[in-house]
């Protein structure tokens, strides 16, 4: 997956856990998706919004008879949904995808399948600031979802930061759609 779609689609938190369901077979009606994510309506229906938006989703022309959904996937959705249930079923523990919901942490776990420095993950998401980046990075090592090592093997030792746990079953989930 493209991190540019990456980082978009995570900006809104439920927007990966959508497209999963959806992708699941949950029927693209508001109230049975509103409620098997445990949303709050307010973020709920921002990310379904986000979700149209970004050209995934995208109103049924045919809804108005009860049994068909509002909603549907567009023909780039429904790859895009097929990685967003690999990211979710890489997370099943409600505790741990809090985490996943924030919107920097599936960008960066995406970044780290090997050990990268902070200038490249910086560079690789060109919108983060560096405050947003070291606070994710430490949020994701507090979690033991990243490793940072210092590499002392040059003149000024820097560290680097690599998936490790779930954030590296994470990081396989995303680059299976690469």
């Amino acid at each position: 997956m493209d991190i540019t779609i990456l980082v978009k689609l995570t900006s809104r938190a439920w927007s990966l856990n959508i497209l999963a369901l959806m992708h699941a077979g949950i029927p693209g009606r508001q109230a049975p998706l509103l409620a098997a994510t445990t949303a709050s309506r307010t973020s709920f229906a921002q990310s379904l919004d986000h979700l149209i938006q970004l050209g995934l989703l995208e109103r049924n022309p045919g809804h108005g008879h009860p049994l068909r959904p509002e909603f549907r996937l567009t023909q780039i959705g429904v790859p895009t949904a097929e990685t967003a249930s690999r990211i979710v079923n890489a997370v099943p523990n409600e505790k741990e995808f809090a985490l996943l919901r924030r919107s920097w942490t599936a960008p960066i776990l995406a970044l780290t399948d090997g050990p990268q420095r902070f200038s490249a993950l910086k560079s690789g998401l060109i919108t983060i600031s560096d405050r947003a980046l070291s606070t994710s990075l430490h949020r994701l090592e507090e979690q033991e979802w990243i490793q940072r090592e210092i590499d002392a093997t040059h003149r000024q030792p820097f560290p680097t930061y690599r998936a490790i746990n779930r954030g590296f079953a994470v990081n396989q989930a995303i680059a299976l759609a690469a």
